[in-house]
Order: C-alpha cells, then sequence, then structure tokens
C-alpha cells in the first residue's frame, strides 16, 4: 500500500477525486483552485519552449541529413491529415446517429460572448497563419511560448548547427548537458502534479457547478463515447498495423494522462510526453519534430468535438443538413482546425468560422456551449495527447528510429 502511494499516477487520481468534492461541496474555493492550476500550469509552460528547441537541435544534429528530416516531417503532416479527417468523419457519425441535439431549447443563455468569438473568427485568414509561423522575432517567440514559431526557428538553427560539421560538437555537447538541467526541473515540478490536478477540478466544478451539466448531459455523453471509440478503434487499429500495444502505451503514459484529466490542458503535459516516448523507444530527433508538430497539427479530440458541436447544434435549430453539407463540413474543418493552431481559444474560433462558412445554422447557438466546454475539454485534450503519442510511435517505426528493446524493456517495467 505504501508503495502505491508512492506512484505520480495514483496521488494525481486521488487529487482529482479531491478536487471534485471540493468544488461540490465548497463552490468558493473556485478561485483558490484556478490560480492554484495556472500556477501549476506556467511551470510547465516555463519548459516547454527551450525543451521543444533543444530537443529538436540535438535531433536534428544527430540526424545529420536533411533529407531525412524533411522526409520525417512530411511523414508527419501526411499521417496527421489523415487521421484528422477520419476524426472528424467519426464525429459526424455517432453525432447524427445518437442525435444529442435533440430536445434541447435554446433558452435562458448569454449570448454576450459568442460577438467577440465572432469577430475574432470573421479575423482569421491564410495569409496570418503562414505569416504567424516564422517568428519575427526569436526571443519573442521564446518569451510567448509560441510552440509553432520555436519549431520552425530550432528546425533551422539544427540546420545551421549540422552545416558546423566537427565543429558543431563542443555546442552540442553543451546543449545535451542544458537539457538534461531542463529535464530535471521538470522532475521536480512533476511532483507538484497532484496540487495542479485538485485547483484544476475544484475551479471546474466550484465555478460551473454539477448543475451546469443537466441540460447538456447527452451531448457530453456522445462527445466522451466517441473519443473512446475513436481511440480504442482507430487508434487501436493504427496500433495494431505497426505492432505494438495501444493498451501498453496507454498504461506507460497514464501519468501524463492524468495529469491532462486534471488540468485541462494538454500542454501541460507535454515535456513529460517527450521523455516517456524516448524511454518508449522512440529516438529522440522523431520525438522532437513530431510532438510539436502534432499539438499544432494533429488535434484529433478536437477535430471530433467540432464535428459533433455543428451536427449538434444543427439539431438544436431543426436544421437537416444533405451529405454534400456534411461532407462540406468535413473540408471545412480539415482546413480551419489547421488554421487556428497557436490561438488561445481556437476551439470556438473554428467553430464560429464553420458555422459563418456554412451559413445555415445561428453561430449566436455557441452560446449553448460555453458553459459546458470546460467539461469537455479534458477529453479532448486527453485524445490530442493520446493521437500526438501514437503519430511519434508511428513515424517512428516507418523510419526504422524505433528500439524495440527499450519498448520491451519499458512495458515490462
Amino acid at each position: 500500500m505504501k508503495k502505491l502511494f508512492r506512484h505520480l499516477y495514483f496521488q494525481v487520481l486521488v487529487a482529482i477525486i479531491l478536487g471534485v468534492l471540493a468544488g461540490l461541496l465548497f463552490p468558493g474555493i473556485a478561485g483558490t483552485g484556478k490560480l492554484i492550476s495556472e500556477i501549476f500550469i506556467n511551470l510547465i509552460k516555463m519548459l516547454i519552449a527551450p525543451i521543444i528547441f533543444l530537443t529538436i537541435v540535438l535531433g536534428i544534429a544527430r540526424m545529420g541529413d536533411m533529407k531525412k528530416v524533411g522526409r520525417v516531417g512530411g511523414k508527419a503532416l501526411l499521417y496527421f491529415e489523415i487521421v484528422t479527417t477520419l476524426a472528424i468523419v467519426i464525429g459526424l457519425v455517432v453525432a447524427n446517429w445518437l442525435k444529442p441535439g435533440h430536445g434541447v431549447a435554446f433558452t435562458h443563455v448569454n449570448v454576450s460572448e459568442v460577438a467577440k468569438i465572432e469577430q475574432e473568427a470573421g479575423g482569421m485568414n491564410w495569409g496570418e497563419f503562414f505569416l504567424h509561423i516564422v517568428p519575427s522575432n526569436v526571443v519573442d517567440a521564446f518569451a510567448k511560448g509560441d510552440i509553432l514559431q520555436v519549431l520552425v526557428f530550432a528546425i533551422l538553427f539544427g540546420y545551421g548547427v549540422t552545416k558546423m560539421k566537427d565543429g558543431g560538437m563542443p555546442l552540442l555537447h553543451s546543449f545535451d548537458r542544458i537539457s538534461q538541467v531542463f529535464f530535471n526541473i521538470l522532475k521536480v515540478i512533476m511532483r507538484l502534479a497532484p496540487l495542479g490536478a485538485f485547483g484544476g477540478m475544484a475551479y471546474t466544478i466550484g465555478n460551473f457547478g454539477a448543475a451546469a451539466l443537466i441540460p447538456l448531459v447527452k451531448l457530453m455523453v456522445c462527445v466522451y463515447l466517441t473519443m473512446i471509440v475513436f481511440i480504442f478503434g482507430g487508434l487501436g487499429l493504427i496500433a495494431r498495423a505497426y505492432r505494438f500495444s495501444l493498451w501498453q502505451y496507454l498504461k506507460f503514459v497514464r501519468n501524463e494522462i492524468l495529469l491532462v484529466l486534471g488540468t485541462s490542458s494538454s500542454e501541460s503535459a507535454l515535456p513529460g510526453m517527450m521523455e516517456r516516448l524516448e524511454q518508449l523507444g522512440c529516438s529522440r530527433s522523431v520525438v522532437g519534430l513530431v510532438i510539436p508538430a502534432g499539438y499544432s497539427f494533429n488535434l484529433d479530440g478536437t477535430s471530433i468535438y467540432l464535428s459533433m458541436a455543428v451536427i449538434f447544434l444543427a439539431q438544436v435549430f431543426n436544421v437537416p443538413l444533405s451529405l454534400g453539407q456534411e461532407l462540406t463540413i468535413i473540408g471545412i474543418l480539415v482546413v480551419t482546425s489547421k488554421g487556428a493552431a497557436g490561438i488561445t481559444g481556437s476551439g470556438f474560433i473554428v467553430l464560429a468560422s464553420t458555422l459563418t462558412v456554412i451559413k445555415v445554422i445561428p453561430v449566436e447557438g455557441l452560446a449553448i456551449l460555453i458553459g459546458v466546454d470546460r467539461f469537455m475539454s479534458e477529453a479532448r485534450a486527453i485524445t490530442n495527447l493520446i493521437g500526438n503519442g501514437v503519430a511519434t510511435i508511428v513515424v517512428a517505426k516507418s523510419e526504422r528510429e524505433f528500439d524495440e528493446e527499450r519498448y520491451k524493456a519499458a512495458i515490462n517495467r
């Protein structure tokens, strides 16, 4: 029993349960819970940019071949596109089958926040997206923790180091040591994970309350059910095709999954996930390229939620959608979900822009979802996390950058 209490996943699970109880019994704790959760997430976020930068630079330098870097990136992007499209299709199918929007009335909702979301959605365009990818100021990219911009700069920096050949080795040795320092800091911060999970849950339940769930329980059940189907059905088949156990992988990253459940932030588990995937057998170079890119381009959980939300709102307003319109929705979501990469609150912005484009469902319907969105963010974040890990293993195996012996040793611990 004493050994069980020492495990981080057990501590986080207990903290989540205590957070739910505290939120229900003492709603006034919400403000304190939010403060605790945000402090913990900020501690993690301060490490994300330097860890990604160092991991990518070291990975590219060790590859030594920019053609291989391009091939790995190309495979990752192709995989992302196929799997996120699959996620969107699954979301549409389940939402049409279970009809979570039937019987939900558009009354007693606050539409004031929708106008702001609609305005931000109207400002989205591809020119700004591509301009956003390339940092105009590297220091600013690190200061803001912009994963996409740090990724681009790290690839260019890694390329610059490879051109130095042997002359770049002392720099790489220094970077390697600095990287170890950051991961040591991460280990210390992760001891506070139960506090972060407690705060996140206490805030969510205390602030929104269980009563907010009642009108939309069916939608929440449908979203969680669809995520489970996608993970164990879609990702399970991918895992079987590439000859690794999805269940063993999920067990190995359980700490990170529970951390995301408690904090509702997939970013909180990003550095730990990178370390876990290396321990699982993926090469550092593949992990360093695929995971950061996946956080911008491989949002499986978000894709499922967005597709289900569109159908849900269509059902609420009794708007029948033809097969052609639903195919159009798939195409729009595939594109717009990438365009919002790195934008805070991107889920609602993408949803608003999608509704604006198809012009058959009132954008005001977003007001129904705002109140319960937080309760579904855990499912989205966990699915995003799991999906990016599977993508990394798939790309590593396809590139023969996967150590089977290390994998066996990791899952048999």
